[in-house]
C-alpha cells in the first residue's frame, strides 16, 4: 500500500527534476533508474547481512556503491561523474541478472547540473526497500504520472478500461499473451492478475497453479514496443509484479519481419493512433496494404492470432467508418474472419489529455467462423464523468457490457439463442447487412433505422423522394474575389459572418441560394439551416435542398437539425476533415408524417422557438445598471481596500495533483456560474508555506483578470482552497467601508465603458495593480451599497429563469422532433 510519505518524497523527486528534466516521462524515466540503482544496493546490503557477498556492487563495480555516491567527502562534480558513468556502464556489469542489465539499457543522464542530482539522490536516499513489493507500491505511483500524459497518439489506457478488456478476454493459465505495443506492461499485468484471481486457492490468488505452470504462464506473457523508454518501464514493472525473467522486446511491429511468423492466443493492445510524418514503411506481409499506423496494427493483431486466438484491440473512430480502401479492405477482412463485438466507448476515456473518441474490437478466430452476426455494444458511462479530472459517479455501463458480451460470445460457440433484449445497450447485426453497400461500416448507429421503422408512428422514406439536393460551386481559388456583385457562401460563412468572399460568375440559377433556402454544410461544419442572407453562390461544401410538396421545408430543416450526429456517425468519410456523400444523404430514411401534421408540429416548435427567442433577449440584453448619484463621494480603489497579487509561483512549483492553481481562463469561468476543468496544481506543502507567509484569498475576497480578458472580476464565493498566478489575476481584499459585490459591479461597469481610460499598452495590454489602485469608485454608505447589490441580485435571479427558460424549451423541440423519428 502506497504511504504518503513515498508519495511525497515522489513529488519532490519531480520537482527536482523538472527544471532540468522537463517531460513527465523523462522524470519518470530518471527516477526508475535511481530506485533501481537504490534498490540493488539495498539486496547487496541484504545479502551481505545474511552471511552472503554482494551482487550487483561487486568487483570492478564496487566503486559504485550507494554508499559512495553519498559520502560527504565527494564533492557535486564527483558524484555527477560517478552516477552518470555508473548508469551508463551498467549493461556490462556480468555480475547482475540480464534483466537489470537490460534496464539500465541506453541510460544517460540528461543533465551536468551537480547540485539537481546531489539534491535528487539525496530524495532517492530517503527510499528503504527490503522487498520489491514496497517498490512496486512507488513505482505504481510513479506510472500514474504517466497517466496524464498523451502524445503522438499514444496515451495511457486507464486500468478499468485495460481490465474490462482483460475480463471480456478471459486468458487462461496455458495461453500466450502479447501486447504488441505495451507501453508500461498495463494489460501484460492485467492478464496475468487475472489468471492469479482465476487459479486461486484456499483464498490466495495463484495459489491455485503449480510451480512449472506459473513459470510456462511468466514465459508465455510478452511485449513489443518500440522505445527502449518504455521497454525500460515495462521491465521494471513486471519484475515488480513476480516476473524474474520479464520478455519484453525493443521491436518495431509494423516495419520489422523478425518475429513475423510468431502467434499468440491472446493479444491485448491500445497501439499508437497517429502515424510519423511521411507515414510509416511497412513491410509487404501484411495483407492490407496501407502506411497509417491504426490500420497496420489491427492488421498484425488478426493476422498474429492462433486458430483458436481472441484479441481486444483500442481503435479510433477512423478504423470504425473511414471509406479510403485500407481501411474497408481491413473491416472486410475483421468481420469476415475475426470480428465478434464492437464496443464503443465514451469520447471521455483518454481524459484529461484527449477527448478521442474510440471504441474496443474484440475477435476470436474460432467465433467468427461460427456466428452471422456481430455484436454492437455502446457504453455511455464507464463509472467516471467525462471532464478533465475524471471524477468517479455512480454510472457504469461496463459491467452489464461485459455480461452482455459474454452472454452473446457464449451463444455463438454453443449455438443456444441471444436475447439482446435482456440488454439495454447492445445491437446485433447480420453481417450480411454490414456488408450491403460493401463499406462494411462498424458504427452500430448505421444499423438503428429498423428499430425507428417499428416504433415510429409514420412511414419512413429515403429523403431523395421528397426532395432534391443540389451540389453548390466549386471555386478555384483565383476565382475568389475581395469584392464583387455576389457574396459566396463557404462552410467556414454557414454558422458565422467573417471572411466573405465574392464572385463576378453568372451561374445557372440553381446554384445561387436565396433568403428562405434549405442549406445543409456536409463538411467539417456540418448540418441544416434556413438561409437568412442576402442572394449568394453556394460554394461545393454545402448542399442546397429542394424539397417536394410532400415535405415542409421547415420541417425537414427540424427533422435534419435533429438527426445531423446520426449522420455524421454514419456516413462520416474523411481524415483531417470528415464529410459525408450526396448519394448517402439521398437514401437516408426520414419519417414522414401528413402534410397537415408536419404543419402543426411545426407551428408548436415555432411557438417554444418565440418564447425561446424573448428568454434569449433578456440575457442577451441584460447588464447590472447602478445609478450614480452625484452627491456620493468617490474614493481611490487603493484607499477603501488593499490591492495586490499573489507571490511568484515557477513552473518548477507545478506538480500533478494537489492545490488548485488559478489563471485567467479559470477566473473568467467561476465569473459566469461555471464549473471548471482544473489543469495546474501546486503542492500542499508549498501552499501552507505561503498561507503562513503571506495569506491566501479567502470567502468574499475579489479576483480580477488583469491580462488577456481583462476586467473580468470574481467574488471567491465559499471556504475553497486554491491560489493564482501573479500578473495573470489582481487580489483585492481588506475592505474598509466598501462591500464587495458592490464593488464587482462597480468595476465591471468601469471596464465595460471606461476600458480604455485604464488599460495601456500596445503589443501586450495588462491591468496593473498600480492601475487599478486608481480606480475612481462612487462610495455611497454601506446600506445603500447592500441595497444595489440585493436589487442587482433580484435582477440576475429573473435573468437566470430566462436561461433556464432556454434550456427548457430547447429540450420540449428536441423532444417533439425525437417523438417523430419514434425515440420518445
Amino acid at each position: 500500500m502506497l504511504d504518503s510519505e513515498t508519495k511525497r518524497r515522489i513529488d519532490t523527486a519531480r520537482d527536482i527534476l523538472v527544471g532540468k528534466v522537463p517531460d513527465p516521462k523523462s522524470q519518470v524515466e530518471q527516477i526508475t533508474i535511481a530506485l533501481i540503482y537504490k534498490f540493488m544496493d539495498d539486496m547487496d546490503a541484504e545479502a551481505e547481512e545474511l552471511g552472503g557477498e554482494r551482487k550487483f556492487f561487486n568487483g570492478d563495480f564496487s566503486k559504485y556503491g550507494w554508499a559512495k555516491l553519498m559520502s560527504p567527502a565527494m564533492g557535486g562534480h564527483e558524484v555527477l561523474n560517478l552516477y552518470a558513468e555508473a548508469i551508463t556502464k551498467m549493461p556490462e556489469n556480468e555480475g547482475i541478472p540480464a534483466l537489470f542489465r537490460d534496464i539500465f539499457k541506453n541510460a544517460y543522464l540528461p543533465y551536468r547540473d551537480p547540485e539537481t542530482l546531489k539534491s535528487f539522490l539525496k530524495i532517492i536516499n530517503d527510499f528503504e526497500y527490503d522487498h520489491s513489493e514496497r517498490l512496486g507500491d512507488a513505482f505504481e505511483y510513479l506510472l500514474s504520472v504517466l497517466s496524464a500524459q498523451g502524445d503522438a497518439g499514444m496515451f495511457r489506457t486507464p486500468r478499468h478500461i485495460i481490465d474490462f478488456m482483460v475480463a471480456v478476454i478471459d486468458p487462461k493459465k496455458d495461453e500466450s499473451i502479447l501486447d504488441p505495443a505495451c507501453g508500461t506492461a498495463g494489460f501484460l499485468i492485467s492478464a496475468w492478475k487475472h489468471i492469479l484471481q482465476a487459479n486461486s486457492k484456499n483464498g490466495r490468488k495463484g495459489a491455485g497453479l503449480t510451480p512449472d505452470e506459473r513459470k510456462r504462464l511468466t514465459s508465455n506473457i510478452k511485449g513489443y514496443d518500440i522505445s527502449p523508454d518504455m521497454v525500460r518501464l515495462s521491465l521494471v514493472n513486471l519484475y515488480l509484479h513476480g516476473f524474474t525473467d520479464p520478455h519484453i522486446s525493443e521491436y518495431d511491429t509494423l516495419t520489422s519481419e523478425d518475429n513475423w511468423n510468431e502467434h499468440s492466443d491472446i493479444i491485448l493492445a491500445n497501439p499508437p493512433f497517429m502515424s510519423p510524418k511521411g507515414r510509416i514503411k511497412p513491410h509487404k506481409r501484411f495483407s492490407v496494404q496501407a502506411k497509417r499506423s491504426e490500420v497496420l496494427f489491427v492488421d498484425y493483431i488478426a493476422e498474429h492470432l492462433t486458430p483458436n486466438g481472441r484479441a481486444a484491440v483500442i481503435v479510433p473512430e477512423g478504423i470504425i467508418f473511414q471509406s479510403q480502401n485500407a481501411y474497408k479492405q481491413l473491416r472486410e477482412m475483421l468481420v469476415k474472419n475475426y470480428l465478434y463485438a464492437v464496443v464503443s466507448l465514451p469520447a471521455g476515456v483518454f481524459q484529461p489529455y484527449s477527448g478521442v473518441k474510440t471504441s474496443i474490437l474484440l475477435m476470436d478466430k474460432a467465433v467468427a467462423k461460427q456466428c452471422d452476426s456481430l455484436l454492437f455494444a455502446k457504453v455511455e458511462n464507464d463509472g467516471f464523468d467525462l471532464g478533465a479530472q475524471r471524477r468517479k459517479i455512480d454510472k457504469n455501463n461496463l459491467p452489464e457490457t461485459l455480461s452482455a458480451l459474454q452472454d452473446f460470445h457464449q451463444s455463438c460457440l454453443t449455438g443456444d439463442a441471444f436475447n439482446a433484449d435482456c440488454y439495454s445497450n447492445v445491437l446485433k447485426v447480420e453481417k450480411e447487412k454490414i456488408a450491403e453497400n460493401g463499406e462494411w461500416n462498424l458504427s452500430a448507429d448505421r444499423y438503428r433505422e429498423d428499430i425507428k421503422l417499428n416504433i415510429t408512428h409514420y412511414e419512413m422514406v429515403e429523403l431523395q423522394e421528397v426532395a432534391k439536393i443540389i451540389n453548390g460551386r466549386a471555386y478555384k481559388r483565383e476565382e475568389l474575389l475581395d469584392e464583387g456583385p455576389t457574396l459566396v457562401l463557404r462552410v467556414g460563412n454557414f454558422f458565422s459572418n467573417k471572411s466573405w468572399y465574392y464572385s463576378d460568375l453568372t451561374l445557372p440559377e440553381d446554384k445561387y441560394c436565396n433568403k428562405g433556402d434549405l442549406l445543409y454544410a456536409w463538411s467539417a461544419s456540418f448540418g441544416p439551416r434556413i438561409w437568412e442572407g442576402p442572394k449568394a453562390i453556394y460554394h461545393y461544401h454545402i448542399w442546397k435542398i429542394e424539397t417536394s410538396d410532400k415535405i415542409s421545408k421547415t420541417f425537414l430543416f427540424y427533422l435534419l437539425d435533429f438527426d445531423t450526429e446520426n449522420i455524421k456517425a454514419d456516413g462520416g468519410r474523411g481524415v483531417a476533415m470528415i464529410h459525408i456523400t450526396k448519394s448517402g444523404m439521398e437514401q437516408r430514411k426520414i419519417p414522414l408524417p401528413p402534410l397537415k401534421i408536419q404543419q402543426e408540429i411545426v407551428a408548436e416548435i415555432e411557438g417554444y422557438q418565440k418564447i425561446i427567442d424573448g428568454a434569449r433577449a433578456v440575457v442577451e440584453n441584460y447588464k447590472p445598471q447602478i445609478q450614480i448619484n452625484p452627491d456620493w463621494k468617490v474614493v481611490r480603489l487603493g484607499d477603501v481596500a488593499t490591492v495586490s497579487s499573489s507571490k511568484r509561483i515557477y513552473k518548477d512549483d507545478y506538480v500533478s495533483n494537489g492545490i488548485p492553481f488559478y489563471r485567467t481562463k479559470e477566473v473568467v469561468e467561476l465569473s459566469q456560474g461555471n464549473d471548471i476543468s482544473l489543469e495546474l496544481f501546486i503542492s500542499n506543502e508549498k501552499y501552507q508555506d505561503i498561507k503562513s507567509k503571506f495569506s491566501v484569498p479567502q470567502k468574499g475576497e475579489l479576483l480580477v483578470s488583469a491580462v488577456g480578458t481583462i476586467g473580468i472580476s470574481w467574488v471567491v464565493s465559499d471556504e475553497r482552497t486554491f491560489y493564482f498566478k501573479d500578473g495573470n489575476l489582481l487580489w483585492v481584499k481588506d475592505f474598509k467601508v466598501i462591500e464587495a459585490n458592490y464593488l464587482k459591479y462597480i468595476l465591471d461597469d468601469i471596464f465595460m465603458n471606461h476600458m480604455d481610460k485604464y488599460i495601456f499598452g500596445a503589443a501586450y495590454k495588462a491591468l496593473t495593480i498600480v492601475t487599478l489602485k486608481q480606480f475612481d469608485i462612487p462610495l455611497p454608505v454601506l446600506e445603500t451599497q447592500k441595497k444595489i447589490v440585493a436589487q442587482i441580485e433580484k435582477e440576475q435571479s429573473l435573468v437566470n429563469a430566462n436561461k433556464e427558460l432556454i434550456i427548457l424549451f430547447e429540450q420540449k423541440i428536441k423532444d417533439k422532433i425525437a417523438s417523430v423519428w419514434g425515440e420518445k
